[in-house]
């Protein structure tokens, strides 16, 4: 049977959509596989929430800023398009929690928040005694009994108490979902926890023992290496290295998919916004969850994504001559607890952190704003939010000129919440999609982990998914054939 060339249809052009489009055509490539790969991306541009501003000589992330280095999907992507000497760690230095107008140093030894080093949680001054002693239950409180999915709200409460959650733990882990700790899943976004305190029952001692030793000190006045990377030239010329990768035509810009129809065949008609038609045999949807259920009119297994919610955030870089900030702070950045007057959630002092990012003898600062129940504030104008995140920071340290510019940029509905059950909600709707649409797959930010590695490790899932389905379509037409 002469083998005719399929069509893979993918729909979303972040970095979920970018990945999947680069492997497919790589796995073609390798096995000689006869597949037409298409990459389908509504806007203009490339890369969904991470862009980067080159301006005067900074390098500005308007979204996120680096990757975890232990997630190594991200980093070996980035070698695979000819980007691993551009890659750059981070200055490891001090990092400080904002609580009531003071800023304590964060305890030595705390993993995500909780503390596995006895010295530095008895000395911080983030805790009241009683706080201190409330957390040391945790040596002695049985496992959690609950199986299902519970908030880390609850599973938190419980081991270590309110001051611990409040002051540590939910700036730290609400602040890279922006949502509201009482409602995130745990098996969604930390299941480890759970794990450690099952194997362990305490999750003091779980963490201590489940944590690989650090390794050897760096030379004496060396720069300590942080745990995240980024490129040297903004995470936009990671996006564009990939896109460059691509085979020429293979990428459209611009148009949308506005319907998504199952054929007899089990192939799939695209009708798209240009008012063309595409058929594909198999089909990645990368898309945010919100843009999904509108392909597939009627489908109810939909529902759920219907109903997911979404944050809206804000990130704020002002650039500043160095003379501008007259008392300055040990460290590169600070996270905000709720017990504390600000609208600033979190700051860094990317300058610091990021020392490729800003000429000699200027300071950048990045702040973020907008969390889950106090979203209003990136609807203001940007002088307003310029006054409030100067406002903040003067409460810190003492700033006496305005930002040479700065850069707000808005992103609305765009930090999908995993609140609990979200993970059997996912399986619900991938359930649903296999039965009713064999050879569309899903996958993004929207499902299992909103950082760079977590979207690419999905991307390739989602193609190996495709390669076998494909596989399997192709033997069955065979069979039937012969």
């Amino acid at each position: 049977m002469n083998q005719s060339k399929r069509k893979i249809a993918v729909i979303g052009g972040g970095i979920t959509g970018l990945a999947s489009a680069f492997y497919l055509q790589k796995k073609a490539k390798e096995e000689s596989l006869p597949y037409e790969i298409v990459l389908i991306e509504a806007s203009p541009r490339l890369g969904g929430k991470v862009q980067t501003a080159v301006r005067d000589g900074f390098v500005i992330e308007k979204g996120p800023d680096s990757f975890v280095a232990r997630k190594l999907s991200a980093s070996r992507l980035a070698r695979e398009v000819g980007m691993e000497d551009k890659l750059v760690y981070n200055t490891a230095g001090k990092s400080y929690v904002l609580v009531k107008d003071r800023l304590h140093p964060m305890p030595g030894g705390s993993i995500m928040g909780v503390p596995t080093e006895i010295g530095p949680f008895i000395t911080t001054g983030l805790f009241s005694p009683m706080g201190k002693l409330r957390a040391a239950a945790d040596f002695v409180l049985p496992r959690s009994e609950k199986k299902g999915d519970q908030s880390l709200g609850e599973f938190f409460r419980r081991r270590l108490g309110d001051e611990v959650l409040e002051n540590l733990i939910e700036p730290l882990l609400s602040g890279i979902y922006a949502g509201d700790i009482d409602k995130l899943s745990l098996m969604a976004t930390f299941p480890q926890f759970y794990e450690v305190e099952q194997q362990y029952r305490s999750l003091i001692f779980g963490m201590k023992k489940t944590t690989p030793a650090s390794p050897s000190k760096p030379p004496k006045n060396a720069p300590k290496k942080g745990g995240f990377l980024t490129f040297t030239t903004g995470l936009q010329s990671f996006i564009d290295a990939i896109d460059a990768h691509l085979e020429s035509g293979s990428v459209l810009k611009g148009v949308r998919v506005e319907q998504i129809k199952k054929e007899d065949n089990n192939t799939y008609r695209l009708r798209l916004n240009n008012h063309e038609v595409m058929y594909a045999d198999a089909v990645i949807v990368s898309t945010p969850h919100r843009a999904i259920p509108g392909m597939f009119p009627n489908q109810t297994f939909f529902e759920p994504l219907r109903e997911m919610q979404a944050t809206s955030v804000a990130t704020v870089a002002m650039a500043f001559d160095q003379s501008a900030i007259t008392q300055d702070i040990d460290g590169t950045g600070f996270v905000v607890s709720r017990n504390s007057d600000y609208t600033i959630t979190a700051c860094t002092w990317t300058h610091k952190k990021w020392p490729h990012s800003t000429p000699k003898g200027k300071v950048l600062i990045r702040c973020y704003v907008g969390r889950a129940g106090d979203e209003a504030v990136v609807d203001l104008s940007d002088d307003e939010i310029n006054n409030i995140v100067l406002e903040d920071l003067n409460k810190t340290m003492s700033i006496t000129s305005k930002p040479d510019f700065s850069i707000i940029t808005r992103w609305k509905d765009s930090m999908p919440q995993y609140t609990v059950g979200h993970k059997q909600r996912i399986e619900s709707v991938k359930k649903g999609v296999k039965a009713e649409f064999p050879g569309v797959f899903l996958a993004g930010s929207s499902f299992e982990g909103l950082g760079l590695p977590d979207c690419i490790d999905q991307a390739e899932r989602a193609v190996e998914h495709v390669v076998q389905y494909l596989k399997y379509k192709q033997g069955s037409i065979t069979e039937t054939v012969h």
